[in-house]
This record gives structure tokens, sequence and C-alpha cells, in this order.
């Protein structure tokens, strides 16, 4: 079983899935001008726009939660694997894939707010939503809602809790049904509490461990500041095979940098989509530019932190598929956490085992709160007309039940079956955003229109002639029909004046 899955999962993740996500990442750039990087201010700015207080979260909050979900344990595992089959050069086009992903993010985002729809006191939308309404293709937006629930809910958050508990295990000697045990009362506490409460820990707790993280990043880095300029010689040269060690690896570096890109800041793959609908703004294109920086943050700096912490102390070992060891620098030791460990603890002796075990919890912790926000809105996509509140208890029962098997059992089947489905979901939804490239084109401009004139930016569908953005058509009736009542009310008291 475990052989079949992990042939499956090789099959999705090819050289096809590299090239289509660095393409699409390109052709968004260039239709938008590279909005990713003309709007760069722009997007810190939208960062704290507040929003609607009375519905969904705000901007930030938003942005948090998605980030919960890109910063994972990709941020360090991920990493440590590029190197060890890419080598150094691989860092660069991570950097490159996350440039462009900028502009994947931006389109998929948008379109979800575009595409989102009210539900009591909160607003929900992501993928399938926006292929459903924007396509007019339920069945696709089905099959697409089916493989994010299955993946989200029940195949991942063991992945996520496997690696807390073994890094636990190992640096303080915890057992591993203790960990089960802790995450699933701490994720209980807080999923229960609905999106709301999720948003609030997330925009807490984030900042501070990207924070946290950085900081150590920089203690290693002056602690080797003569070795800074050669670090980053190799990490170039490398990337364009003109290393003389690493010459033969350009294809491998180009390969590993884009694939554990992707699978750490997910742009493209459709992840941000159902936080960002759940935020609260003026116009869509808003949220499309603060989910583009959040992929500068997951790759730009923390999985960056991670590769500097590896290279600049030299803690890792090189060896390209299918041939012999170039460097090996710490023998016998797996390409993984414990690299940057080993790293941390060259420096700061005694510390590197702990750090990396809570920088760990910290990144999975997070991303499991949101696995779980957006397989309940896949759920509620599949469950519309049906009891609601079963389903939800349903899927918390075995979103938990996950997380403690995960935490006590071997999770190498889960792995594969995790990258079978992160793979299929990136394959569906690049499809997806480019059919509906013009539609996303649309609201770009109107937004850039909008803001050239001075005005505040305020979606209007109707008159772009986008169909299908029925949440935007009832907010701008209801907005109409409030101004009309003011402007009789005012009438009103206009006619009800005595003259002397």
């Amino acid at each position: 079983m475990e052989e079949l899955v992990n042939k499956a999962s090789g099959m999705v993740w090819s050289l096809g899935l590299v090239a289509f996500a660095l393409g699409a990442g390109l052709f968004f750039s260039i239709i938008t001008r590279f909005v990713q990087i003309r709007y760069f201010k722009e997007m810190i700015k939208l960062l704290f726009d507040k929003g609607e207080p009375e519905s969904g979260v705000s901007s930030f909050q938003a942005f948090c939660m998605a980030l919960a979900g890109r910063v994972g344990i990709g941020n360090i595992a991920g990493v440590a694997t590029a190197i060890a089959f890419g080598g150094p050069g691989a860092v660069f086009w991570m950097w490159i894939m996350a440039l462009l992903g900028g502009a994947s993010a931006f389109v998929e985002s948008t379109l979800a707010q575009v595409y989102k729809v009210k539900d009591g006191n909160q607003y929900r939308g992501g993928t399938p939503y926006f292929i459903e309404k924007g396509l007019k293709m339920k069945w696709f937006g089905v099959l697409v809602a089916i493989v994010v629930t299955l993946c989200y809910g029940i195949l991942v958050p063991g992945i996520q809790a496997n690696t807390i508990a073994v890094g636990f295990e190992n640096t303080i000697g915890l057992n591993k049904s203790i960990t089960g045990i802790i995450l699933v009362a701490l994720l209980g506490i807080i999923i229960f509490g609905g999106v709301k409460r999720i948003a609030s820990v997330a925009d807490k707790v984030v900042p501070f461990m990207a924070l946290g993280y950085v900081i150590v990043t920089f203690v290693l880095l002056i602690a080797n500041a003569s070795e800074i300029p050669a670090m980053f010689g190799l990490i170039i040269s490398s990337a364009f095979g003109a290393n003389e060690m690493f010459g033969g690896m350009f294809g491998a570096a180009i390969a590993w940098g884009v694939k554990r890109a992707v699978f750490s800041n997910v742009a493209g793959v459709g992840e941000g989509t159902y936080s960002s609908a759940a935020a609260a703004v003026s116009h869509p294109a808003k949220q499309g530019l603060v989910q583009a920086f959040s992929v500068y943050i997951d790759t730009i700096i923390v999985c960056t932190a991670t590769a500097l912490m590896i290279l600049i102390t030299g803690m890792y070992n090189i060896t390209p598929e299918g041939q012999s060891s170039i460097v090996d620098n710490i023998p016998g030791v797996e390409a993984g956490p414990m690299w940057t460990q080993a790293a941390v603890e060259s420096v700061i002796p005694g510390f590197g085992g702990l750090f990396v075990a809570i920088a760990i919890f910290f990144f999975a912790f997070t991303t499991l709160m949101a696995y779980y926000y957006i397989s309940e809105t896949t759920l509620f996509y599949l469950g519309r007309n049906r009891n609601l509140k079963g389903l939800k208890a349903g899927l918390m029962i075995l979103f938990l039940g996950m997380i403690y098997i995960g935490s006590v059992e071997n999770a190498s089947l889960l792995w594969g079956l995790g990258d079978f489905g992160f793979g299929s979901m990136a394959w569906l939804n690049l499809v997806a955003i480019l059919l509906l490239t013009k539609t996303a084109l649309k609201v770009f401009k109107d937004y850039e229109q909008q803001r050239k004139a001075g005005i505040e930016p305020v979606f209007d569908p109707v008159k772009l002639g986008i169909k299908g953005a029925d949440f935007w058509e009832e907010k701008l009736k209801e907005s109409n029909s409030k101004g009309k009542r003011n402007i009789e009310e005012r009438k009103v008291g206009a006619g009800n004046t005595f003259h002397l």
C-alpha cells in the first residue's frame, strides 16, 4: 500500500507540476505587470485594514490564518530536503518561485473574495466556490471540495502532529501519547470557538513564532559573519550550475527549489483562498494583495531563515538522486529538522534541540488550526441544505482523532497520502484560476482605476459584468437601499420644519 501511494505521489509531484506552477506564476506576473512588486507598499498598508467589525475577520487576521497554513514543518524539513537533493542553488530557485508565486496568490485570493458567501456572521469561500460560481462547473467544485476535505480534514493532520510528538520525545523524552492528548485538548478548545477564535489565536501566535525564528537566525549569522559573502556566493553560483562542485546539479536545483517552495508557500495550490474569503474588505483585490505578501513571509523570510542557518554553519549533506554523496558534513544525519538543530547547537550549545522542538510545535500547531478551518469550509460547501451541525461534529471528531493517531503512530504512509493530496489540489486549483484569469484581471483593473481616481476602492460586480458574485450584489443593493432611506428621512425631516 505504502509503495503504491508513494508511486502515485511521485507522479503527481512530477516535473510537470514544477513547470506548471512556475509557468503559471510567470504568466500571472506578466499580465498583472508584476503586481506583487509594484504594490509592495500597498500590501503592508492593507494588512491593517480593519474592515467591517460586525462581520468576518480583519485583513490581518485572514493574513495570519493563511500564514498559519503556509508556515509549517515544510519550512524546516522541506528546506533541508531541497538543499540535500538540489544543492545550495535550490534556495535561489525557492526565492524565484516565491516571487512569481506572489502573483498566483494574488489571483486566487482575489477570486476567493469575489465569489464568497455569507454564513451567519462570517464569510466562507475558496476554490470550490469560485469554480462553481465563476466557471459554472459544479461537478468540478464538488471534486475539489472532496479532495480538500479528505486531505486537510483526515490525511494531513496526523503528519503535523507526528512531527510535534517526535520532536518533544527526542528532545525532552515526553511520551508521544501525552503530546497527542495535549494537542487534542488545545486544538479542541480553539476550533470549537469557530473561525473568529481561530483568527484571534493566529494573529497573536503567528507573528511571535516568525519573529523568534528570525532572531535566532540573526544570532547564527552574526556568529559566522565572515562567512556570509561566501555563503551567498555559493547559493548564486550553484543556482546556475557555475559552481565547480555543483555544476551538474543545475536542473536539480531548479526542480527541488520550485517543488519545495510550492509545498511550503502553497501559492497557486488554493490553501490561502479559504482564509482570504473570510476577510471583511471593501474590494476583493485588497485581500489578494495581502495574501501575496504572506508568500514573501513564508518563503523569503522563514524558509530563507532555515536555509541560512544550515548553510552558514555547514550542517548539511548533499546527495543528488541516484548518485553518491557530494558533501558529507554531518554523516548519517538525514535531511530534516536535525540539520537546523545541529546548526543552532554549533553556535548555542544545549539550545538547538529544544529550540527546534518549540519551533516545530508553533509552526505545526498553527498549521493544524488552518487545516481545520479549510476542511470545515469545504464541508460547508458540500453539506449545503443538510444538517451542518451533525457534519461539523463528525469532522471535529475525525480531525482530532487523526491528530492523536498521528502523534503516536508511524506517519510514513500519511506523508505519502498527504503529498498526493497536496499535489492533486495544486493541479486542480491552477487549472481553475487560469480559466478565471479574465475575471481576476477585471477586478484588478477596477481596483487600480479607483485608486488612481483617488477614491476608496469599492467593488461593484454588476458594473464589471461579473456574474455569480451574489454576496457583493446583495451588499450593493443593501447599500443603495440604505442610501435611499437616508435621503427620504432627510426629506421628511425638512418637510416637518416649522417656520416662524
